[in-house]
This record gives structure tokens, C-alpha cells and sequence, in this order.
């Protein structure tokens, strides 16, 4: 277990590991074919990890082909439901086989601590395979009522060529989300990788026909987002884009569809969630320390952060004053040390991000009353301290704008109905939480608020088989559960005359 490996043992692993760098097309890795690398920056550190391959539109065409070839032949679709579970199946227990180097290449390549990759993350990708590797042969179809003189028959059919375009905070993750629901429906699948964090997505892709799936089902294009990624939004022959990112980009990909083949596009677009503590709360111990974690969790680069703490006026200063104790314990440290709980900002270019917001906020009126600095500057990597503004208006630029980094603005509610609407006033609308000892009270909140997934006296919970995405501009459709297979099925009526 990484807790009983020390900080030298995971940089000793560090310095021999093997770094995939080319993309994975029809099973084999090639470099991209204008010949072009980016360098992948160390965020603990300033340093190059590898030089990438740099993917382009050339490659996406050829990746696309590989894909469409790989359909067309049916070796994956058309297998037996059983034989494609015991190759998912198989491929998540290699994902868990190699847990330590998974790990160490998702802290390595965005910052996150070596912790939280190998007790949250890889075990959590491994698991998302394996949930819907089991679900494989028990799905069914349909038979429709109909007259005596026919019989109608409703099939889910695979949707042929989907392309999924990861975001960098949970690089593995994120792409188990969409790889378990499109492989278990028999598509084949095209992976962007953010050019933030293609190592795991490189890694993977090797174990995945380590595991038996078949060439040209799975392939990863590492690139930028305005060359690789908008080439998946505008390939003719694609079905299906699954995208997790920015609501900017997610827009863009709602336009590539329709300069393309009108692809279908399912969006996860973020959000800024409300944090509701009423004043009935239970347990403010509890709420603080969820509130410190669902804003200061790998390094606030979540897209359910709970970045509005709204909080009723009466409890107010007793709950920060138990937040910035809890912060006090997760300042950033290096993210090869397994007792760090904060690690890096992804890159120089979210880092300067998050500093602008913390500066607009204080030019805005709000005060900034925990954190707030830049820190660790003597190591050449990108690190934030987590920060607290109170007096927070809902329409300052801290409260309007995804920041993705470990800034919490604290709001000031009234009373109960205030603070509902001030959680709805937002374009986002992905999760919310609300803590009341009144069960009434919850329910009532929970309907109220518009967002996909509302959590009640506790924040960011939930599990593979409960749906996650938003209302509003947080997106379109769901990922995890059986519902998010929906999203890479086409539904087919066969009406017989009998």
C-alpha cells in the first residue's frame, strides 16, 4: 500500500520508469505522422516527464479508420456478451495488477497525490471496467405489445465510432467513465487524452489488448484540443463524442456536430455547486470538514467542487473558523509523499488561472480571509495554498466562474429560502449539497435545487451505480450507471408480420 511506502521508494520508481510516448492506433504505438512531440511538464517540479507525440487531424483520420475497420469486421460487437466480459473483465484486473505504476504516472503527469491516485483513482478506474463488464450479459432487450398478427422487437445496437475527449483532473478516471458504458455496448472507441495527462490513457491502451480486445477497438490520440480534439468533433465518419471539460469547449463540440454528420455529443460541462449549510445543521464539525474537502480535494480541480459555501448568517463565523482548521492540514506538499493531502496545480497556465481569480476576487470586494498565496516556488512546480473569501456576492466573478482550483467563496444566506435561491442562481447546475437536521426541510431542498446530483449532511458521495451529470449548461446526459449506456446505443424497432 502506498501509506507504508515512503516518498524515496515512489521517486526511486520515478526514475525508472518506462513512459509510453507515442499514440496507440490499431494496437501498435506510432509516432504522430507530422513527426511532432509536446513536452509533458512535471507540475511538482517544472520538469519534463516525456515528449508526446502530437497528434493532428492526420492521425485522428487514421484513427478513425482503424476504429470504423474494427466495427465493420464485428470481432468486438459481435462477439458473445460472455467472451467481451472476460476480456473487460481482464482488463480491469490489469489495471489493478499495475496499481503502483498507474499511480505514480497519474501523480507524475497533473500534480495529485500519490495517495489519492492509488487509493482513489486507479482502483476506482479498475472498478468502473469491471461494473460494466459485468453488466454485459444482463441487459436485455425488449418485446412491444402489439396485435396477435406481429411480433416487435426493440434492440439496443452499438453506435459504431465514439470519441471520448478526457479532461486532465482525474485523467484515468474520466476515461473508465466513458470507456466501461462504450466497450460494454460493443463500440469501438477513439480517446483523446487532455495534453495535460496522456500518460495513464497511453498505459491502459497497452493492457487493453494485454486483456484480449481486439485491434483498432481502442485507440488514443494525444493532442491539443484545438487540432486533435476539434478533428474528433468534425471527423464525418464518428458517431458519438463523449466529452468532460469546460462549458467554452463543450459549446464548441455542439457546433462541430452540426458542421459535421450530426454526430451525438453528451457533455459534462462542470459547475460551481452550492455548499448549503442551514442553520439547523447537526453536526458543524462534520459540515466543515466536507466543506474544507469538497473545495480543497485534489487541489480543487473537480468539477463538483464545492466552491459556494452558502451558509446561513447565524452559524456563519463558528463554520469558517472550523474550515480554516481543517485547511490548516492540507497545505501542499510534495505529491510523491504519501502523507500529502494537497498537491499540485496541473500546469504554469491553470496555476496563473487560479492566482488571477484569487486577485479578482480581493479587486471585487471580497475578503480574503484564509490562504490565498502562491507557495513552494523554490521547487520549480505549481502550488496554491487553499484559500478562503468571505463577504462573496453571487454575481462577483468568484461566484459566477469555474476556477477549478482551491478557492472557496463563502456567501451569506438570509435564511433557508435565500440560500435556495442563491444555490439556483447559477448557469451550472451539475450537484448540490444541503445540511439540515429537518428531514422535511431536506427533501424540500433537494427538490429545489436544480442539479443532478444533491447530496444531503455529507458531499461527494456516491458510486458506480448512481448517475452523475448536470441540468443547465453542466451538460447533456449522465455517466455511470446503466443509464449512461444509453449514450452509445442507437434504438431499433424490428416489427415482424406474423
Amino acid at each position: 500500500m502506498s501509506a507504508i511506502r515512503s516518498a524515496q521508494d515512489w521517486k526511486k520508481d520515478a526514475e525508472k520508469l518506462s513512459i509510453r510516448h507515442q499514440a496507440f492506433i490499431a494496437g501498435k504505438y506510432v509516432p504522430a505522422k507530422s513527426g511532432k512531440t509536446f513536452d509533458r511538464i512535471n507540475p511538482a517540479t517544472g520538469q519534463s516527464l516525456a515528449k508526446i507525440a502530437e497528434c493532428d487531424a492526420a492521425d485522428v483520420d487514421v484513427a478513425v479508420k482503424a476504429a470504423r475497420a474494427a466495427f465493420d469486421k464485428g470481432a468486438w460487437r459481435n462477439e458473445a456478451p460472455a467472451k467481451r466480459k472476460k476480456v473487460m473483465l481482464k482488463f480491469a484486473e490489469l489495471i489493478n495488477q499495475h496499481r503502483d505504476e498507474l499511480a505514480l504516472l497519474e501523480t507524475l503527469d497533473m500534480g495529485k497525490p500519490i495517495n489519492d491516485s492509488y487509493n482513489i483513482d486507479i482502483p476506482g478506474s479498475a472498478a468502473c471496467i469491471a461494473w460494466y463488464a459485468e453488466a454485459i450479459d444482463k441487459m436485455y432487450d425488449e418485446v412491444a405489445p402489439t396485435p396477435n398478427n406481429a411480433l416487435a422487437l426493440i434492440t439496443r445496437e452499438p453506435m459504431g465510432v465514439v470519441g471520448a475527449v478526457i479532461p486532465w483532473n482525474f485523467p484515468l478516471m474520466m476515461a473508465a467513465w466513458k470507456l466501461g458504458p462504450a466497450l460494454a455496448t460493443g463500440n469501438s472507441v477513439i480517446v483523446k487524452p487532455a495534453e495535460q495527462s496522456p500518460l495513464t490513457a497511453l498505459r491502459v491502451a497497452e493492457l487493453a489488448a494485454e486483456a484480449g480486445l481486439p485491434e483498432g477497438v481502442l485507440n488514443i490520440v494525444p493532442g491539443y484540443g484545438p487540432t486533435a480534439g476539434k478533428a474528433i468533433g468534425l471527423h464525418p465518419d464518428i458517431d458519438c463524442v463523449a466529452f468532460t471539460g469546460s462549458g467554452e469547449v463543450g459549446k464548441l463540440f455542439l457546433q462541430y456536430s452540426g458542421q459535421s454528420n450530426m454526430k451525438r455529443v453528451w457533455l459534462e460541462c462542470g459547475g460551481k455547486t452550492p455548499n448549503i449549510v442551514l442553520s439547523d445543521c447537526a453536526d458543524i464539525d462534520k459540515a466543515a470538514t466536507a466543506a474544507a474537502f469538497g473545495i480543497f480535494f485534489n487541489q480543487g480541480e473537480v468539477c463538483n467542487a464545492g466552491s459556494r459555501l452558502i451558509v446561513d448568517a447565524k452559524i456563519k463565523d463558528r463554520l469558517l473558523e472550523k474550515i480554516f482548521k481543517v485547511g490548516e492540514t492540507l497545505q501542499p506538499g510534495d505529491p510523491l509523499d504519501p502523507s500529502t493531502k494537497m498537491g499540485a496545480i496541473v500546469d504554469k497556465t491553470q496555476l496563473e488561472r487560479v492566482m488571477g481569480y484569487i486577485k479578482k476576487g480581493t479587486s471585487e470586494g471580497a475578503d480574503l480571509v484564509f490562504g490565498g498565496k502562491q507557495v513552494r516556488e523554490n521547487t520549480g512546480g505549481y502550488y496554491v495554498q487553499p484559500t478562503v473569501f468571505d463577504k462573496v456576492k453571487n454575481d462577483m466573478t468568484i461566484a459566477r466562474e469555474e476556477i477549478f482550483g482551491p478557492v472557496l467563496s463563502t456567501i451569506t444566506a438570509k435564511d433557508d429560502e435565500d440560500a435556495i435561491r442563491i444555490g439556483n442562481e447559477t448557469t451550472y447546475g451539475l450537484a448540490a449539497a444541503v445540511w439540515t437536521r429537518d428531514i422535511s426541510k431536506a427533501h424540500k431542498a433537494a427538490k429545489a435545487l436544480r442539479a443532478g446530483v444533491v447530496w444531503v449532511n455529507c458531499f461527494d458521495e456516491g458510486n458506480i451505480a448512481t448517475p452523475f451529470g448536470g441540468f443547465k449548461q453542466s451538460g447533456i446526459g449522465r455517466d455511470k450507471s446503466l443509464h449512461s449506456l444509453d449514450k452509445y446505443v442507437e434504438l431499433k424497432t424490428t416489427w415482424i408480420a406474423l
